[in-house]
């Protein structure tokens, strides 16, 4: 499993309007990518928004910083003006609480 970080740097103000545009744009994308398992967007604070991608293999997780990229370039270039910064690798430990995950309630 490997996993691709995303630190985009947003005016404050335009946090709620980047993530919006992700969840209706790019996430319906990113989805269908091959090797594809998860996809998290979060407001990190002070104009920070975080992108973790999920993916099966090392090519899924830099396919998806290529993905996001052309997307963010396509889509956000007025409100991200600047390339984010990207941490990817293998994946060495990790845990899934499946309990939790099976009762757990989405919400948006």
């Amino acid at each position: 499993m490997y996993v691709a970080i995303r630190r985009y740097q947003v005016d404050p103000g335009s946090v709620d309007e980047v993530t919006r545009q992700v969840l209706e744009g790019f996430i319906p994308i990113i989805k269908d990518a091959p090797g594809f398992l998860e996809y998290y967007a979060l407001d990190a604070g002070d104009g920070v928004i975080a992108a973790v991608s999920v993916f099966e293999d090392q090519s899924g997780a830099e396919e998806s910083s290529r993905m996001a990229a052309d997307w963010v370039r396509q889509n956000l270039s007025s409100l991200i003006p600047n390339p984010p910064e990207i941490t990817a690798g293998r994946v060495g430990a990790h845990e899934l609480n499946l309990t939790k995950l099976a009762t757990r309630k989405v919400t948006e």
